[in-house]
C-alpha cells in the first residue's frame, strides 16, 4: 500500500530537486508517458485542458530543462517550496491519487523574496521499478494572474 509517509517523502525529494537547482533530476520523478501541467483554478473549474505549461512525456520535461540550461534567457532566480500534507484520495499497492497544497517563494538574484505561487498539486502516483513516480501532476495555481517569469517547474 502506498501510504501517506511515502507520499510526503516523495514530495520532499521532488521539491528539493527543484529548490537545490538539481533540475536534471526533476524528470526522473515522472513516468515515461506522464502528464504535467501548470494551470489555474478557473481553468480547472471550467474543465479547460489548457495550461500555462503542458507536457505529455518525460522527454518533454527533459527538453524543458535542457532549454532552461542552454537556450532560455531569464533573470537568475530560485524557488523554495513549502508543501502541505497530502490528502490521499485513493491508494492501493500499485498507485495513489492525492492533493497536496503548495506555496512557492521565489528568490531573485538581488535577494528579493516574494510569494510566487500558491495552489494544489493534483497527483496520480504509480509504483514503477520499485519506486514511486508521477503518472500525472497538475499544479493548480490559486491566482489567475501568471508571472511571465515562470521559468522553473513548480
Amino acid at each position: 500500500m502506498i501510504d501517506l509517509l511515502a507520499l510526503c517523502a516523495f514530495n520532499a525529494a521532488y521539491a528539493h530537486a527543484i529548490d537545490s537547482d538539481a533540475l536534471e533530476q526533476w524528470p526522473d520523478f515522472f513516468t515515461e508517458d506522464c502528464h504535467y501541467r501548470i494551470t489555474h483554478v478557473e481553468n480547472e473549474r471550467e474543465g479547460l485542458p489548457s495550461g500555462i505549461v503542458y507536457a505529455d512525456s518525460r522527454a518533454m520535461l527533459e527538453d524543458r530543462i535542457a532549454a532552461l540550461r542552454e537556450a532560455n534567457i531569464y533573470e537568475r532566480q530560485r524557488y523554495r517550496h513549502l508543501l502541505g500534507i497530502p490528502l490521499v484520495e485513493q491508494a492501493s499497492a500499485d498507485g495513489a491519487e492525492a492533493r497536496t497544497p503548495f506555496l512557492v517563494a521565489r528568490i531573485m538574484a538581488t535577494g528579493q523574496t516574494e510569494v510566487f505561487a500558491t495552489g494544489v498539486y493534483r497527483d496520480r502516483f504509480v509504483r514503477q521499478d520499485g519506486r514511486l513516480r508521477l503518472q500525472s501532476r497538475v499544479a493548480v495555481c490559486d491566482s489567475t494572474v501568471t508571472d511571465t517569469l515562470l521559468a522553473l517547474p513548480l
